[in-house]
């Protein structure tokens, strides 16, 4: 978990992220590497990162997205919905690889399952790991899921009925032990 603010639509609030490392002692992919970028690249350590994969375009998600680069030079994947929210914080370069809906990301003998989840923002993704270490599936849905509900909507580029419908369709129907 990472600290830092978030900012949309006139306003600032401090949050914290989750970020994810998924893959081995060998290989990995980071999902989300917000804030810290230093911490998040010690966290990587010798492995060879394979991507960096980013669920949505705010900038709480993206703003220490071309330090951690500079640390690492992995490709920087995101769903091409969110690339006018990416342009706002790095107008000068578009990330390497717009994700798609069905796309699958191999890392460690693993693969994570991109499953395109508008709602909280037009071009959110989560990712399926079918098969975890410990034989259970997890989703990392970004902010598309909060503890208890939906992630936030309300906002510039956000709405309800269309996050509640990306659940439905491509979240709740995933295996129970995910």
């Amino acid at each position: 978990v990472t600290s830092g603010t978030f900012s949309l639509d006139g306003g600032t609030w401090d949050v914290d992220n989750n970020v994810w490392i998924v893959g081995n002692d060998a290989e990995c992919v980071v999902i989300d590497p917000a804030h810290d970028a230093k911490a998040v690249a010690a966290a990587v350590g010798g492995r060879e990162l394979k991507a960096i994969l980013l669920t949505h375009g705010h900038d709480d998600h993206i703003r220490s997205v071309a330090d951690f680069w500079d640390l690492v030079q992995a490709p920087i994947h995101l769903h091409e919905d969110d690339w006018m929210l990416w342009r706002s914080v790095y107008p000068q370069v578009d990330p390497d690889v717009a994700i798609k809906h069905g796309d699958v990301i191999e890392v460690a003998g693993a693969s994570l399952k991109a499953l395109h989840t508008p709602g909280h923002s037009p071009g959110s993704v989560s990712f399926h790991l079918a098969d975890g270490p410990d034989g259970e599936g997890s989703v990392f849905s970004g902010d598309t899921l909060f503890q208890g509900g939906p992630g936030a909507t309300g906002r510039s580029y956000s709405d309800f009925p269309t996050i509640i419908e990306s659940i439905r369709t491509w979240l709740l129907p995933l295996p129970a032990e995910t």
